[in-house]
């Protein structure tokens, strides 16, 4: 054990004595320490921007003058996705997705006004955060520092002296890691800081908070044993830097850029546009409830006629026109929710691809863990979009009942040729204070777990599987001495 130690420390003494090394990882600090600072007060303002807009697009709501109710269908309301707090470590796909939805009645608008539809196209190839700096920019320095941290040993000759001094392959192969290991550590602590200012300060949750950690704690381990490995194996030095350059650049940009495309070939979903055309074609099929003839809405309006014992729809005690309203909304509404559960479906199918593609990327498997512990992957983005739909769904059928009930047929029939009856469909104002505000549900602890687990699995399976090339390492290192 302290030949072990001795190793361990002896690496720590020339890290120190050399320039280049203490530079870059001076460089990489003060690059975590700046997207962990930078990354809190634009998730923090961003925050706050969203929850105005927010409050200011209630009052608006509210505040709105006595009119139709239909009018108030069709006037809409904005709701934005508030940002959770681990937003801060790893913004995942907000900058993509959009951040609000304006809702209005027989349609169902996407999200809009992400960073990249509105930057410059560098943000598309990633923003400064912690989460950014750990999973590229950490590995690579890793690389340049440690690249020769045994091949050198063999360069040099006194790999041979270790070994007639009784230090043994595997002992030298530890003290090595661990050496490699303190730098990748003093490379984590900023963004380790920084999540235990988010859990302290902002409210984060801990156990996602800690689930974070270890994810990119395991993921450091996976580089440092990779580069020990190589560095075992290859004859020289500069053979080991240029083999973990080429994994590095395959694992950390090749492979992430790719896997999108990939899935989405092997499992193709509708473009916004096709999904409007084939809502506005199945909506054809379906019925007008403007047309007196049609076979749908007949029967249902035979069916309402019985159901309330009548011969005349002037007769309902309730208007009509509400009550179409009601039914049609229902209907597209029913249709908009089949549409999205079909991509959703392929969302899914294309997200299980990405994660067999990340047995071969622990970069792929570490963003899988970072944006569902942080709350900002793709889930959490669809639980804001049916979690809008089913608020638009329920305000605009409070909307259509206060038209059946509040406004009469009559009048509702009369209120362009009679400026009376235009008057009395002009329901009280306070009638859209009674609707309740959009409250979003972020998804649960246990929901964050569950969809981190795959990448949490991979990155130890990554682990195992170096483990034993670290057993490869030592009997080749062994064999040759």
């Amino acid at each position: 054990m302290n030949a072990i130690r001795l190793i361990a420390a002896d690496e720590w003494r020339l890290m120190r004595r050399n320039r280049v090394a203490m530079l870059g990882l001076a460089i990489l600090s003060a690059l975590s320490l700046i997207a962990a600072l930078t990354s809190i007060a634009q998730r923090d303002n961003s925050d706050d921007i969203r929850a105005r807009f927010q409050t200011q697009a209630d009052k608006a709501f509210d505040g709105a003058p006595a009119r139709h109710p239909h009018r108030m269908v069709h006037y809409g309301h904005f709701v934005f996705r508030p940002l959770p707090a681990l937003a801060a470590f790893d913004p995942g796909v907000d900058a993509f997705t959009g951040n609000t939805i304006y809702l209005e009645g027989h349609r169902q608008n996407s999200a809009n006004f992400g960073d990249v539809r509105q930057s410059s196209l560098l943000v598309r190839f990633g923003q400064l955060t912690p989460a950014f700096v750990l999973q590229a920019l950490a590995p690579l320095m890793l690389i340049f520092i440690g690249f020769g941290i045994v091949a050198r040993e063999r360069e040099r000759g006194t790999i041979r002296q270790l070994f007639a001094h009784g230090v043994t392959a595997r002992r030298l192969l530890i003290g090595k890691t661990l050496g490699l290991g303190g730098i990748a550590a003093l490379m984590l602590a900023p963004g380790a800081l920084a999540l235990g200012w988010l859990v302290v300060a902002e409210g984060a949750p801990l156990l996602p908070s800690l689930a974070l950690l270890g994810g990119y704690t395991a993921y450091l381990a996976v580089w440092v044993l990779l580069i020990i490995i190589a560095s075992s194996l290859a004859a020289h030095a500069r053979t080991a830097l240029m083999a973990l350059i080429g994994i590095w650049a395959f694992t950390v940009i090749l492979l992430p850029r790719i896997a999108p495309d990939v899935a989405l070939a092997s499992n193709p979903a509708l473009t916004r546009l096709e999904t409007d055309i084939a809502i506005a074609e199945d909506l054809r099929r379906m019925g007008d409830s403007h047309n007196p003839d049609d076979p749908f809405f007949s029967a249902f309006k035979a069916r309402t006629l019985k159901q309330y014992g009548v011969e005349k729809v002037e007769d309902l005690p309730v208007n009509y026109g509400g009550l179409l309203a009601v039914e049609g909304e229902a209907l597209t509404s029913k249709l908009f929710d089949d549409y999205a559960n079909r991509q959703f479906a392929a969302q899914k199918a294309q997200s299980g691809l990405k994660d067999t593609i990340g047995l071969f990327s622990p970069t792929i498997a570490l963003r899988r863990v970072s944006m569902s512990a942080s709350g900002t992957d793709l889930e959490g983005h669809r639980r804001f979009l049916a979690q809008a739909e089913a608020y638009r769904f329920a305000i605009v059928q409070q909307l259509n009942q206060l038209q059946a009930t509040k406004v009469t047929y009559a009048d509702d029939r009369n209120r362009n040729k009679d400026p009376e009856a235009a008057k009395r469909v002009r329901i009280d104002a306070e009638n859209w204070k009674a609707i309740p505000d959009f409250r979003y549900k972020a998804s649960s602890i246990s929901d964050q777990m569950r969809t981190a687990l795959p990448g949490l699995v991979i990155l130890f399976g990554w682990l195992l599987a170096l483990g034993f090339g670290i057993r490869l390492a030592t009997r080749r290192l062994g064999e040759a001495a």
